[in-house]
């Protein structure tokens, strides 16, 4: 039987504010501390017995006697964002912040949009995703004219409702806008948010495709693949890297989709690497300021967690869960903030240590678990033997 490694990215579950985070107006952030001081205290008992309570002080979860490896990440670059956040953990950094449009898209952008799509443009400026739609929706359904909008992140987001606009023609769309999104304008990612229901109950659907940039370089996936390691992803990952590196996507547009699919792997795979995103602690919760829905969410990965830990045999298995930044619930706005990532790793020989350092320790990790050497110039250092 052929080693395996399980990476979990629990998204947005930042683990207390970076020293620079307040360039980024996330001064005092902490999504993990204040989630757990709002819900008064966390309900994480699994979490809470590999050692999450030993990464740092949080209501309801007490150090651990026996903790598996654990501490708290950092990233390299510049950034707060999934492309950045899942590229660091694989051992790419970007060089430059990607480009940001915190007054909407140029006149130029919007022209070659209105040129290439044959319909007009609503919004254009930073805006609540799940807003977005309540306050534009029924104005789109009138018109025809797409929802286009961003964040504080490196996005170019096109809403439409799927009666209006087919889901083909709105993959279109994105795939024309992430030719337009080159060069000086070269955002992250382009995403295509389709949703349905009537004026006053419109909601996303599950259809959500990400078109995001190539990674600038070299990565532990590609490394793995190199090793002759199979590469899977679950969720919106295999989209943020473009598919490099990548042998297998699988859906997980929820959480329960994305668990269920890792459950699958958990049970069939023989061999290789599964990079997990789980999402909803951003998409849903996070971005929403919802605590509660927050809280729910990360029972619910706690539960999943403490049925896997019986599957997985720590010989053969790396167990690795952490995050991408945070979003704190608690902080003024609904962004992302710019926050440390919790990490707890479970293998044989762990022997209960702290461990700090950067993302792309992780993916060092997984290809010297699964290929048995380094990454020759990527950064990280494996933290297993």
């Amino acid at each position: 039987m052929h080693k395996r490694a399980f990476v979990i990215v629990i998204d947005a579950c930042g683990a207390g504010e970076l020293p620079d985070s307040g360039e980024y107006g996330d001064a005092g952030a902490n999504t993990l501390g204040h989630v757990a001081d709002a819900a008064g205290g966390l309900d994480l008992p699994v979490l809470g017995r590999l050692g999450l309570g030993n990464v740092m002080p949080l209501a309801g979860v007490p150090p651990a006697a026996d903790p598996v490896v654990h501490g708290r990440l950092r990233p390299l670059g510049p950034g707060k964002d999934t492309i950045t956040g899942h590229w660091e953990l694989m051992g790419v950094v970007t060089p430059v912040p990607l480009r940001t449009y915190p007054d909407g898209f140029p006149d130029d952008v919007v022209d070659a949009l209105r040129d290439a799509t044959g319909r007009g443009v609503l919004c254009n400026r930073p805006y609540s995703g799940t807003a977005v739609i309540d306050d534009f929706g029924e104005q789109h359904l009138a018109t025809g004219d797409l929802i286009v909008y961003t964040s504080a992140d490196s996005v170019l987001q096109i809403a439409a409702h799927e009666r209006q606009v087919p889901l083909a023609e709105l993959y279109a769309a994105c795939a024309a806008a992430r030719e337009i999104m080159t060069g000086e304008h070269a955002v992250g990612r382009v995403i295509a948010r389709p949703f349905d229901g009537e004026p006053g109950a419109f909601r996303r659907t599950e259809h959500r495709r990400d078109i995001a940039l190539d990674p600038p370089g070299r990565s532990y996936l590609d490394e793995l693949q190199a090793a002759g390691v199979p590469v899977h992803t679950v969720g919106k990952i295999g989209q943020v890297f473009n598919g490099r590196g990548v042998d297998e996507q699988h859906k997980g547009s929820t959480n329960a989709a994305a668990l269920e699919a890792t459950e699958r792997l958990i049970d069939g795979l023989d061999g290789g690497f599964v990079f997990v995103n789980l999402v909803e602690t951003d998409q849903v919760y996070g971005h929403r300021n919802d605590v509660e829905g927050f809280h729910a969410a990360l029972r619910g990965i706690d539960a999943a967690v403490g049925g896997w830990l019986d599957q997985l045999d720590p010989g053969r298995d790396l167990l690795v869960l952490t995050a991408d930044h945070g979003c704190d619930p608690t902080h003024p706005g609904t962004d992302h903030t710019r926050e440390h990532a919790p990490l707890l790793a479970r293998f044989d020989g762990h022997g209960g240590r702290r461990h700090d350092g950067p993302f792309a320790d992780v993916g060092a990790s997984v290809l010297r678990w699964l290929g048995g050497r380094d990454g020759g110039g990527l950064p990280g250092a494996a933290f297993v033997p």
